[in-house]
């Protein structure tokens, strides 16, 4: 009983919409005569083994439906969004959504969470330490830049940050590409002992830039553009950059990080490369200096890069099952290769590249060089673009995973106050690291407040120990970024799930790499947007279609293709339509109309002309159709252009006396039909039903009994 019970209540909610409300509570007062009978309710181990429900009631177009629901465009005036938006302004609000510090430092359980975030202050300190200094030379500036990016931004985004795990610093592809621009814009360099020398061919009268000075303008450059994002709301831009192409274009950008490794990696002396194909004539150019190679590099080299890879495959997954700590095998690689380096002098004795100076304390404040912004600007647009997507999307899976949410347009706001401050003192752009992050969240992190606990120690290097680690050979740091690029190099085996997924995303996927590798960074970026954009177009050009069928003693209307147990409906053709209709592609829309339907009436009316016929026409099969009706419940947007469109068609089919009608609308479609027939001052002569059920039993009731009639 209490089941039947709760049938009737909820269906008298539907019949409010169906039918006239009173009349439903008079017939269901006395439970007699009502619109549903529920029968076959048989429960047989506490589930629902089988459930009927048979509806009756009126055959209903759009325009009874929505005089009987009372149906209403929402209307929203000026004045009611100016009284929403002044009474949703509050000041305290305001402050606290823009320094999210201010909201969850007060409710920071001091006793429980404490705890987690040291250990995971001191973890990402350590290997903020060697990457730090390893990506700081991919940048062309010296090692402690990578330590001096570990520390200021990592300050101010504590602040203004919204995500609780990502670790902020260096990023090894956002290093290289700022390290292209300092190659191409530079043109003098301060050595150790700080005098100034420039470059060959440089005019001595003309502007000079350093290396420092072109990367501090870059990362001042980078957060102009945040900013002006952040003010206009425009993250969503990133959006352009699919998954396919994010991962193709840093699988390839891993490329040009490995290649800008090879002169410290093999001892060998070859010059850097800049413009386009640098990465074939860069390979030249080892080939050819291979016989030069250093044997005590390549010797430290091949050592250091087995064991941490041997630690990274086998020990570290090993120990994970042991304890949240991992292994510091990059610090451990860097101390160790210190003092092999000041114990046998490799430096003198053999030839070893090494770091040589490290300047203690932290940085003089400097104004950043603003007359190279304009210079610059479109090659850190693609910087800044490049280092939010990958901020944002780890924000984006560390939030996921533990619960919390994350504002994208305060991560602009975080990144570019993180990145203005940086500028002033010696800092590359920064971006969020995944191995990092990710251990800051395995380890017991809960907030930020473990960036802080990393930002102190590596004061503490910062200030005393950074000379200690002078001796150490530039070939270690290349060994430890060669290796941290392993996850990025095999990102190359994800074609083959793309291609098997979609063939578009793996066309996207190898345009976007080829590209990369052998032409440029930037280029490859831009061709991966154009061909994501183009695949969009085409495949938003390229809508599902497909006749429907009815299957029997239902109102279901399926594809006739997929469902076999389906049937058509003698004399009526019922045409699915998905995606939108304008004036792109309502071309397509009449084409494949005609081609579901099985001909073309144009034609038809023009053969007809041809033989001077004027009486009706019964020359096939395909000429019994009496009725098309249109499912436009998966119609997303239709514009003007797409209405004249169907107006067209309608006019078509009539003169064939073929009806047309339309079923499914949802309300903002609707209201563009009738919007254009207002505005052209045409009477409607649109027939539209809320269901394709509806449709069909109006065109069964009315075409097919006229017919027996006459």
């Amino acid at each position: 009983m209490n089941k039947a019970s709760n049938i009737f209540d909820k269906y008298s909610i539907i019949c409010y919409y169906l039918e006239s409300f009173n009349t439903f509570q008079a017939m269901s007062s006395e439970k007699k005569d009502l619109p549903v009978l529920y029968d076959g309710l048989m429960e047989r181990n506490g589930q629902l083994e089988k459930a009927a429900l048979h509806v009756e009631r009126p055959v209903y177009q759009i325009e009874d439906l929505n005089e009987a629901t009372l149906y209403g465009k929402p209307h929203t005036t000026y004045g009611q969004v100016c009284r929403k938006v002044l009474c949703s302004c509050d000041c305290r609000e305001y402050v606290s959504d823009t320094v999210p510090i201010l909201k969850w430092l007060p409710e920071y359980n001091w006793r429980s969470d404490i705890i987690g975030d040291i250990l995971s202050g001191i973890t990402v300190a350590v290997m903020h330490i060697p990457q730090g200094m390893a990506y700081g030379m991919l940048g062309n500036l010296p090692p402690i830049v990578g330590i001096y990016m570990a520390f200021f931004p990592v300050l101010i985004y504590f602040f203004f940050g919204t995500s609780r795990h990502a670790s902020i610093g260096t990023f090894a592809i956002v290093c290289l590409m700022t390290g292209k621009i300092v190659t191409k814009h530079s043109n003098a360099e301060f050595l150790s002992n700080g005098t100034l020398v420039l470059q060959n061919g440089t005019d001595p009268n003309g502007p000079i830039y350093t290396n420092m000075e072109v990367a501090t303008a870059v990362t001042f450059t980078v957060a102009l553009i945040q900013i002006v994002m952040y003010v206009f709301r425009l993250g969503i831009i990133t959006n352009l950059l699919s998954e396919t192409l994010v991962n193709g274009f840093t699988c390839a950008s891993a490329f040009h990080v490995f290649f800008s490794q090879l002169k410290d990696l093999l001892g060998i002396p070859i010059r850097k490369r800049a413009g386009y194909f640098k990465l074939v004539k860069t390979l030249q150019d080892v080939v050819l200096a291979l016989p030069e190679a250093n044997r005590t590099v390549l010797l430290i080299s091949f050592v250091f890069s087995i064991v941490m890879y041997l630690n990274n495959e086998y020990l570290k997954p090993w120990i994970a099952k042991r304890t949240r700590i991992p292994m510091p095998i990059e610090l451990i690689a860097v101390i160790a290769g210190t003092l092999v380096s000041y114990c046998f002098n490799l430096s003198e004795d053999q030839g070893v590249n090494i770091i040589n100076y490290i300047p203690t304390g932290l940085p003089a404040p400097t104004v950043p060089t603003l007359s190279l912004v304009k210079d610059i600007f479109l090659e850190c647009f693609v910087v800044m673009i490049i280092s939010y997507t990958v901020e944002i999307s780890m924000a984006f899976l560390l939030a996921q995973k533990g619960r919390y949410e994350v504002d994208a347009n305060q991560e602009l706001l975080a990144m570019s106050l993180s990145n203005f401050t940086g500028s002033f003192f010696s800092c590359m752009p920064i971006s969020a690291s995944l191995s990092r992050s990710l251990i800051q969240y395995n380890v017991g992190g809960i907030t930020q407040i473990a960036s802080i606990i990393s930002c102190f120690l590596l004061l503490f290097v910062l200030m005393w120990i950074g000379p200690i680690f002078e001796p150490l050979p530039k070939c270690v740091l290349a060994s430890i970024i060669v290796v941290a690029l392993k996850g990025m190099l095999m990102q190359f085996q994800d074609l083959r799930k793309y291609w098997k997924l979609s063939k578009w995303d793996a066309f996207v996927w190898i345009v976007t790499f080829f590209t990369t590798v052998l032409v440029d960074i930037d280029i490859g970026l831009l061709a991966g947007v154009i061909i994501s954009l183009f695949s969009l177009l085409v495949r938003g050009n390229r809508p599902y279609t497909c006749l429907l069928g009815v299957l029997p003693s239902t109102d279901l209307y399926l594809d006739i293709k997929r469902y076999k147990g389906v049937q058509e409906i003698h004399g009526i053709k019922i045409f699915h339509y998905t995606g939108s209709l304008n004036f792109s592609s309502k071309t397509l829309f009449r084409t494949l109309l005609y081609k579901r339907v099985g001909f073309d009436p144009i034609k038809v009316l023009s053969k007809r002309a041809r033989q001077g016929e004027t009486h009706n026409y019964d020359e096939s099969a395909d000429m019994l159709i009496k009725c098309v009706i249109i499912d436009f419940s998966a119609l997303s947007y239709i514009d003007p252009a797409g209405v004249d469109q169907l107006r067209q068609i309608c006019n078509v089919y009539k003169q064939l006396n073929i009806e047309v009608y339309f079923t499914g609308c949802s309300g903002p479609v609707y209201e563009v039909l009738m919007k254009c027939n207002v505005h052209e001052n045409r009477t409607n002569q649109f027939i539209i039903f809320p269901t394709v059920h509806d449709a069909v039993l109006f065109a069964q009731a009315m075409l097919f009994t006229v017919k027996k009639e006459t």
